[in-house]
Protein backbone atom coordinates (compact mmCIF):
# COMPACT_ATOMS: atom_id res chain seq x y z
CA UNK A 1 0.00 0.00 0.00
CA UNK A 2 2.76 2.00 0.82
CA UNK A 3 4.51 2.13 -2.68
CA UNK A 4 1.45 2.69 -4.19
CA UNK A 5 0.73 5.84 -2.31
CA UNK A 6 4.02 7.09 -2.92
CA UNK A 7 2.63 6.57 -7.02
CA UNK A 8 -0.74 8.58 -6.10
CA UNK A 9 1.13 11.62 -3.90
CA UNK A 10 3.42 12.29 -7.22
CA UNK A 11 0.27 14.07 -8.58
CA UNK A 12 -1.57 15.26 -5.90
CA UNK A 13 -1.38 18.62 -4.54
CA UNK A 14 0.60 20.01 -2.30
CA UNK A 15 1.31 16.61 -1.54
CA UNK A 16 3.69 16.47 -4.53
CA UNK A 17 5.61 18.72 -3.31
CA UNK A 18 6.98 17.28 -0.13
CA UNK A 19 10.46 15.34 -0.61
CA UNK A 20 9.92 11.42 -2.17
CA UNK A 21 11.97 10.37 1.07
CA UNK A 22 9.07 11.69 3.53
CA UNK A 23 6.61 10.23 1.15
CA UNK A 24 7.10 7.00 3.93
CA UNK A 25 6.27 9.09 6.76
CA UNK A 26 2.85 10.50 5.27
CA UNK A 27 1.72 7.14 3.86
CA UNK A 28 2.21 5.77 7.09
CA UNK A 29 -0.01 8.42 8.74
CA UNK A 30 -2.88 8.38 5.74
CA UNK A 31 -6.19 6.70 5.52
CA UNK A 32 -7.73 5.09 2.78
CA UNK A 33 -12.13 5.07 3.14
CA UNK A 34 -14.25 3.08 0.73
CA UNK A 35 -17.63 4.88 1.17
CA UNK A 36 -20.38 4.09 -0.63
CA UNK A 37 -23.08 6.28 -2.64
CA UNK A 38 -24.91 8.62 -0.89
CA UNK A 39 -23.01 8.55 2.21
CA UNK A 40 -21.94 12.06 3.70
CA UNK A 41 -17.87 12.65 3.77
CA UNK A 42 -18.44 16.17 5.71
CA UNK A 43 -20.68 18.99 6.22
CA UNK A 44 -19.96 22.43 5.90
CA UNK A 45 -18.95 23.61 9.07
CA UNK A 46 -17.37 21.10 10.00
CA UNK A 47 -13.42 21.20 11.00
CA UNK A 48 -11.73 17.89 11.29
CA UNK A 49 -8.04 18.73 10.88
CA UNK A 50 -8.16 16.63 7.58
CA UNK A 51 -6.56 16.90 3.89
CA UNK A 52 -9.09 14.85 1.72
CA UNK A 53 -8.57 13.85 -2.16
CA UNK A 54 -11.43 11.40 -4.35
CA UNK A 55 -9.14 8.66 -5.68
CA UNK A 56 -11.63 6.10 -6.86
CA UNK A 57 -15.36 7.25 -7.82
CA UNK A 58 -17.73 11.18 -7.87
CA UNK A 59 -17.81 13.64 -4.71
CA UNK A 60 -20.71 16.08 -4.98
CA UNK A 61 -19.62 19.14 -3.28
CA UNK A 62 -23.10 21.48 -2.14
CA UNK A 63 -22.30 24.89 -1.26
CA UNK A 64 -24.37 26.46 0.84
CA UNK A 65 -26.27 28.31 -2.06
CA UNK A 66 -26.31 27.91 -5.82
CA UNK A 67 -25.14 24.33 -7.97
CA UNK A 68 -23.36 21.46 -6.56
CA UNK A 69 -19.79 20.94 -8.08
CA UNK A 70 -18.82 16.98 -8.76
CA UNK A 71 -15.16 15.97 -8.61
CA UNK A 72 -14.10 12.90 -10.39
CA UNK A 73 -11.46 11.02 -9.52
CA UNK A 74 -8.38 10.85 -12.36
CA UNK A 75 -9.66 14.78 -13.28
CA UNK A 76 -7.42 17.84 -12.44
CA UNK A 77 -9.59 18.36 -9.84
CA UNK A 78 -8.95 15.16 -8.41
CA UNK A 79 -5.43 16.23 -7.58
CA UNK A 80 -6.52 18.82 -5.27
CA UNK A 81 -8.02 18.29 -1.70
CA UNK A 82 -11.71 18.47 -1.55
CA UNK A 83 -12.93 21.89 -0.02
CA UNK A 84 -9.93 22.13 1.88
CA UNK A 85 -10.79 24.89 3.92
CA UNK A 86 -11.58 24.80 7.77
CA UNK A 87 -13.85 24.84 8.58
CA UNK A 88 -15.37 23.14 5.48
CA UNK A 89 -17.45 25.84 3.70
CA UNK A 90 -18.92 23.37 1.53
CA UNK A 91 -20.66 19.99 2.49
CA UNK A 92 -19.67 16.57 0.35
CA UNK A 93 -21.42 13.33 -0.17
CA UNK A 94 -20.61 10.35 -2.18
CA UNK A 95 -21.81 10.42 -5.79
CA UNK A 96 -21.25 6.92 -6.38
CA UNK A 97 -19.29 4.62 -4.48
CA UNK A 98 -16.20 6.24 -3.88
CA UNK A 99 -12.39 5.23 -2.73
CA UNK A 100 -11.11 8.47 -0.49
CA UNK A 101 -7.30 9.43 1.03
CA UNK A 102 -7.28 11.27 4.14
CA UNK A 103 -4.11 12.33 5.56
CA UNK A 104 -3.65 14.18 9.06
CA UNK A 105 -3.02 18.28 7.43
CA UNK A 106 -0.86 19.59 10.53
CA UNK A 107 1.26 16.64 9.39
CA UNK A 108 1.29 17.76 5.89
CA UNK A 109 2.11 21.06 6.69
CA UNK A 110 5.06 20.51 9.05
CA UNK A 111 6.53 18.35 6.37
CA UNK A 112 5.65 21.04 3.41
CA UNK A 113 7.46 23.84 5.57
CA UNK A 114 10.42 21.51 6.93
CA UNK A 115 11.10 20.83 3.33
CA UNK A 116 11.00 24.21 2.02
CA UNK A 117 13.24 25.14 5.11
CA UNK A 118 16.86 24.40 6.05
CA UNK A 119 16.87 20.97 4.37
CA UNK A 120 20.43 19.56 6.04
CA UNK A 121 18.89 20.12 9.57
CA UNK A 122 15.13 19.53 8.78
CA UNK A 123 16.50 15.77 7.51
CA UNK A 124 18.51 15.58 11.00
CA UNK A 125 15.23 16.26 12.92
CA UNK A 126 13.16 14.17 11.00
CA UNK A 127 15.77 11.52 11.71
CA UNK A 128 15.84 11.79 15.50
CA UNK A 129 11.85 12.08 15.55
CA UNK A 130 12.02 8.42 13.68
CA UNK A 131 14.56 6.97 16.13
CA UNK A 132 12.97 8.40 19.21
CA UNK A 133 9.37 7.72 18.25
CA UNK A 134 5.86 8.71 19.57
CA UNK A 135 7.02 11.53 21.70
CA UNK A 136 8.76 13.52 19.31
CA UNK A 137 6.49 12.63 16.63
CA UNK A 138 3.44 13.94 18.60
CA UNK A 139 5.68 17.19 19.68
CA UNK A 140 6.79 18.35 16.40
CA UNK A 141 3.34 18.12 14.72
CA UNK A 142 2.19 20.29 17.44
CA UNK A 143 1.36 23.83 15.26
CA UNK A 144 3.27 25.77 17.56
CA UNK A 145 6.47 24.19 16.44
CA UNK A 146 5.82 25.57 12.72
CA UNK A 147 6.92 28.91 14.41
CA UNK A 148 10.01 27.64 15.16
CA UNK A 149 13.28 27.87 13.33
CA UNK A 150 14.70 23.94 12.74
CA UNK A 151 17.70 24.87 14.25
CA UNK A 152 16.47 25.57 17.19
CA UNK A 153 14.27 22.17 17.53
CA UNK A 154 17.85 20.67 16.85
CA UNK A 155 19.75 21.78 19.32
CA UNK A 156 16.80 21.25 21.89
CA UNK A 157 17.18 18.05 20.84
CA UNK A 158 20.31 17.82 21.87
CA UNK A 159 20.57 19.58 24.80
CA UNK A 160 17.77 17.56 26.50
CA UNK A 161 18.30 14.80 29.34
CA UNK A 162 15.96 12.20 29.65
CA UNK A 163 14.99 11.14 33.35
CA UNK A 164 13.59 7.61 34.48
CA UNK A 165 10.40 8.79 37.07
CA UNK A 166 7.72 5.92 39.08
CA UNK A 167 4.20 6.06 39.50
CA UNK A 168 3.69 8.36 42.26
CA UNK A 169 6.64 10.69 41.90
CA UNK A 170 6.88 13.94 42.06
CA UNK A 171 8.10 16.04 39.12
CA UNK A 172 7.22 19.44 40.37
CA UNK A 173 5.53 20.70 43.18
CA UNK A 174 3.23 23.88 43.49
CA UNK A 175 5.41 26.49 45.20
CA UNK A 176 9.07 25.49 44.36
CA UNK A 177 10.79 27.91 41.40
CA UNK A 178 10.86 26.61 38.09
CA UNK A 179 13.83 25.29 36.74
CA UNK A 180 13.25 22.74 33.57
CA UNK A 181 10.55 22.26 30.67
CA UNK A 182 9.42 18.92 30.42
CA UNK A 183 8.09 16.46 28.10
CA UNK A 184 6.56 13.06 28.62
CA UNK A 185 8.25 10.39 26.62
CA UNK A 186 7.01 6.96 28.73
CA UNK A 187 4.37 6.94 31.02
CA UNK A 188 1.27 9.02 31.98
CA UNK A 189 0.29 11.85 34.34
CA UNK A 190 -1.45 14.37 36.37
CA UNK A 191 -1.54 18.45 37.14
CA UNK A 192 -2.88 19.44 40.38
CA UNK A 193 -3.36 22.66 41.82
CA UNK A 194 -3.80 22.89 45.81
CA UNK A 195 -6.06 26.04 46.46
CA UNK A 196 -5.75 28.18 49.65
CA UNK A 197 -7.97 26.07 52.04
CA UNK A 198 -5.91 22.80 50.60
CA UNK A 199 -8.31 21.24 48.33
CA UNK A 200 -6.38 19.99 45.41
CA UNK A 201 -8.51 19.92 42.05
CA UNK A 202 -7.22 18.13 39.23
CA UNK A 203 -6.51 20.37 35.80
CA UNK A 204 -5.53 17.72 33.36
CA UNK A 205 -4.23 14.19 32.39
CA UNK A 206 -1.04 14.36 30.32
CA UNK A 207 0.18 11.66 28.08
CA UNK A 208 2.88 10.57 25.75
CA UNK A 209 4.10 13.74 23.45
CA UNK A 210 2.52 16.35 26.21
CA UNK A 211 4.54 18.75 27.75
CA UNK A 212 4.54 20.82 31.29
CA UNK A 213 6.60 23.41 33.50
CA UNK A 214 6.94 26.18 30.82
CA UNK A 215 4.63 28.21 32.71
CA UNK A 216 7.11 29.22 35.89
CA UNK A 217 10.10 29.39 33.26
CA UNK A 218 8.63 32.05 31.17
CA UNK A 219 6.65 34.38 34.21
CA UNK A 220 9.91 33.73 36.40
CA UNK A 221 6.95 32.88 39.06
CA UNK A 222 6.91 30.18 41.22
CA UNK A 223 5.46 26.80 40.31
CA UNK A 224 1.51 27.17 39.67
CA UNK A 225 0.65 23.56 40.26
CA UNK A 226 2.03 19.99 40.88
CA UNK A 227 2.54 17.52 38.71
CA UNK A 228 2.96 13.80 39.61
CA UNK A 229 3.34 10.50 37.71
CA UNK A 230 0.56 8.43 37.04
CA UNK A 231 3.01 5.41 36.27
CA UNK A 232 6.32 4.34 35.48
CA UNK A 233 7.86 6.20 32.23
CA UNK A 234 10.60 8.50 31.61
CA UNK A 235 10.62 12.08 30.82
CA UNK A 236 12.60 14.62 28.52
CA UNK A 237 13.62 18.04 30.33
CA UNK A 238 15.30 21.23 29.13
CA UNK A 239 17.04 23.65 31.45
CA UNK A 240 15.45 26.90 31.64
CA UNK A 241 18.23 28.60 29.96
CA UNK A 242 17.73 26.61 26.86
CA UNK A 243 13.95 26.75 27.12
CA UNK A 244 13.98 30.45 27.11
CA UNK A 245 16.49 30.63 24.14
CA UNK A 246 15.59 27.97 21.85
CA UNK A 247 11.53 27.97 22.03
CA UNK A 248 10.40 31.11 24.06
CA UNK A 249 11.14 33.51 22.14
CA UNK A 250 10.00 32.01 18.71
CA UNK A 251 6.69 31.31 20.44
CA UNK A 252 6.06 34.92 21.81
CA UNK A 253 4.13 37.85 19.58
CA UNK A 254 4.56 40.77 21.62
CA UNK A 255 2.40 43.29 20.24
CA UNK A 256 1.85 46.90 21.84
CA UNK A 257 -1.60 48.51 22.88
CA UNK A 258 -1.84 50.30 19.47
CA UNK A 259 -1.30 46.58 17.71
CA UNK A 260 -3.56 45.26 19.77
CA UNK A 261 -6.25 47.55 19.72
CA UNK A 262 -5.87 47.02 16.08
CA UNK A 263 -6.24 43.37 16.02
CA UNK A 264 -9.22 43.83 18.31
CA UNK A 265 -11.08 45.78 15.74
CA UNK A 266 -9.99 43.14 13.01
CA UNK A 267 -12.11 40.82 15.39
CA UNK A 268 -9.55 39.27 17.64
CA UNK A 269 -10.53 38.92 21.69
CA UNK A 270 -8.64 40.16 24.84
CA UNK A 271 -7.79 37.22 27.10
CA UNK A 272 -7.62 37.84 30.71
CA UNK A 273 -5.27 35.51 32.45
CA UNK A 274 -5.31 36.90 35.71
CA UNK A 275 -7.14 35.85 38.87
CA UNK A 276 -11.28 36.70 38.60
CA UNK A 277 -11.04 38.88 41.31
CA UNK A 278 -8.53 41.20 39.11
CA UNK A 279 -10.73 41.18 36.42
CA UNK A 280 -13.85 42.61 38.10
CA UNK A 281 -11.15 45.22 39.54
CA UNK A 282 -10.34 46.90 36.34
CA UNK A 283 -10.10 44.82 32.69
CA UNK A 284 -10.10 45.89 29.26
CA UNK A 285 -13.70 45.97 27.86
CA UNK A 286 -15.17 43.08 26.03
CA UNK A 287 -12.34 40.85 27.46
CA UNK A 288 -12.89 37.53 28.61
CA UNK A 289 -11.10 36.04 32.09
CA UNK A 290 -8.93 32.81 32.37
CA UNK A 291 -6.79 32.89 35.10
CA UNK A 292 -3.74 31.33 34.20
CA UNK A 293 -3.75 28.31 35.98
CA UNK A 294 -7.47 27.41 34.65
CA UNK A 295 -6.24 27.63 30.73
CA UNK A 296 -5.53 23.85 30.46
CA UNK A 297 -8.79 22.92 31.71
CA UNK A 298 -10.76 25.34 29.97
CA UNK A 299 -8.15 25.88 26.51
CA UNK A 300 -10.91 23.53 24.65
CA UNK A 301 -13.77 25.55 25.09
CA UNK A 302 -11.97 28.99 23.27
CA UNK A 303 -12.90 29.12 19.57
CA UNK A 304 -9.73 27.93 17.72
CA UNK A 305 -10.38 29.98 14.47
CA UNK A 306 -10.25 33.30 15.84
CA UNK A 307 -7.16 35.17 17.29
CA UNK A 308 -6.33 36.60 21.21
CA UNK A 309 -4.81 39.14 22.98
CA UNK A 310 -3.21 37.90 26.07
CA UNK A 311 -3.28 40.38 28.94
CA UNK A 312 -2.57 40.66 32.70
CA UNK A 313 -0.51 43.41 34.99
CA UNK A 314 3.00 42.95 33.61
CA UNK A 315 2.86 40.59 30.60
CA UNK A 316 4.54 37.38 32.52
CA UNK A 317 1.62 35.49 33.29
CA UNK A 318 -0.04 36.35 29.68
CA UNK A 319 3.40 35.14 28.41
CA UNK A 320 2.87 31.73 29.56
CA UNK A 321 -0.45 31.99 28.67
CA UNK A 322 0.40 32.76 24.76
CA UNK A 323 3.16 29.63 25.18
CA UNK A 324 0.65 26.87 26.07
CA UNK A 325 -1.91 28.12 23.59
CA UNK A 326 0.24 28.02 21.00
CA UNK A 327 1.45 24.85 21.86
CA UNK A 328 -2.40 24.00 21.37
CA UNK A 329 -2.58 25.48 17.95
CA UNK A 330 -3.66 28.99 18.73
CA UNK A 331 -2.96 32.65 17.25
CA UNK A 332 -2.21 34.73 20.27
CA UNK A 333 -0.63 37.92 21.20
CA UNK A 334 1.01 39.18 24.19
CA UNK A 335 0.54 42.88 25.32
CA UNK A 336 3.87 44.54 25.67
CA UNK A 337 4.26 45.59 29.31
CA UNK A 338 0.72 44.40 30.26
CA UNK A 339 -1.77 46.48 32.10
CA UNK A 340 0.72 48.47 34.16
CA UNK A 341 2.43 50.01 30.86
CA UNK A 342 -1.40 51.43 30.13
CA UNK A 343 -1.17 53.43 33.77
CA UNK A 344 -1.70 56.36 34.12
CA UNK A 345 -3.72 57.07 31.40
CA UNK A 346 -5.68 54.18 32.59
CA UNK A 347 -7.60 51.56 30.66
Amino acid sequence: MARNLTEVFKVLVPVQDIKPKNFAELARKAVIEEIAAGCVLFKRGEQDGRTVYVLEGEVELQPESGPAQLVAAGTEAARYPLAHHQPRRLSASAKTGVKLLRIDSALLDLLLTWDQSAGCVVSEIQADAEADGDWMTRMLQSKAFLKVPPVNIQTMFMQMEAIPVRAGEVVIRQGDVGDFYYIISQGRGKVTRRSSDQRETTLAELSVGDSFGEEALISEAPRNATVTMLTDGALMRLSKAHFIALLREPLLNWVSFEQAVSLVQAGACWLDVRTEAEHQNQSLPGSINIPLWMLRIRASGLDINRKYIAYCDTGSRSASAAFLLSERGFDVHVLQGGLVGLRPTGI
